[in-house]
């Protein structure tokens, strides 16, 4: 059994091992293992307040676990800041747009790549000048910008904006990638676009995407793991969790009714 643990976490990319975060005598997270794959996507569902966000601040360096380990590509990342995270492969979109609204869409992407470039070294050089030209057309293109590409950030429409944010966190190339609730608060015509850029994005990289639109998980996840009350309640694929009871009662069956 510890074998089979063990080659389970050799051949992914990111694993979280034991993660138990807990807030005086709230436990937000019990004992969280989880293991998320190159090139695939694996979502975190549950009811409010299962601990998901706090999952995510573990695994991307905003929360230090109470006990626990996260390892990328085998080295143990769990008391890493989040910059230097980025710079490892790991990135991160947050579940409120966080673009710079009074750039244009382009300069969004371009001020991305600077950033991973550590800074005014983008700007040296024509051939670099050039490389990172058709970077911006490519992510442009891949987010279905390039029409908006020199409109102002914040004139975009809501879900205009979400898909600039994600192309901005693909501009540094992640290894793998975490999207907190990224249809969250989209019309219901501004999901498809989103959802087929998460499933773009994960051609190259890890996602690891937590969501409540359950027909969005269904349609893109491969793996999906269910929290509640700080603690895996089951894994699998959507329709194993799906008909599991114990999802069913706890989270699922809800939000049918709802």
């Amino acid at each position: 059994m510890a074998s089979a643990v063990r080659q389970r976490a050799a051949a992914s990319l990111l694993t979280a091992r034991g993660l138990t975060v807990r807030f005086g005598d709230f436990e937000a997270l019990r004992g969280v293992s989880i293991d998320l794959d190159t090139r695939s996507i694996h979502a975190v569902i549950g009811p409010n307040g299962a601990g998901k966000t706090t999952l995510f601040n573990v695994i991307s360096g905003f929360t230090k676990p109470t006990a626990g380990q996260v390892r990328l590509n085998g080295a143990d990342v769990t008391a890493v800041s989040p910059n230097r995270l980025a710079r490892l492969g790991l990135a991160r979109s947050f579940q409120i747009c966080s673009i710079f609204p009074n750039l244009s869409v382009a300069d969004n992407i371009r001020t991305a790549l600077a950033l991973n470039e550590r800074g005014p070294q983008l700007l040296r050089g024509r051939s670099r000048r050039d490389e990172n030209g058709a970077r911006i057309r490519h992510l442009l293109d891949q987010g279905g910008l390039t029409d908006e590409s020199e409109r102002r950030a914040a004139d975009l429409p809501y879900g205009r904006r979400r898909l600039l944010e994600i192309v901005t966190t693909i501009a540094i190339a992640p290894k793998f990638l975490l999207l907190d609730e990224p249809t969250a608060g989209l019309a219901r015509e501004d999901i498809a676009p989103v959802a087929a850029l998460i499933k773009t994005v994960a051609a190259t990289c890890g996602v690891l995407l937590v969501e409540h639109n359950l027909q969005v998980v269904k349609s893109l996840a491969a793996k999906v793991t269910v929290l509640a009350e700080g603690a895996v309640l089951c894994e699998g694929s959507y329709d194993e969790v799906a008909r599991d009871p114990r999802v069913i009662n706890a989270y699922i069956g809800a939000e049918r009714r709802a």
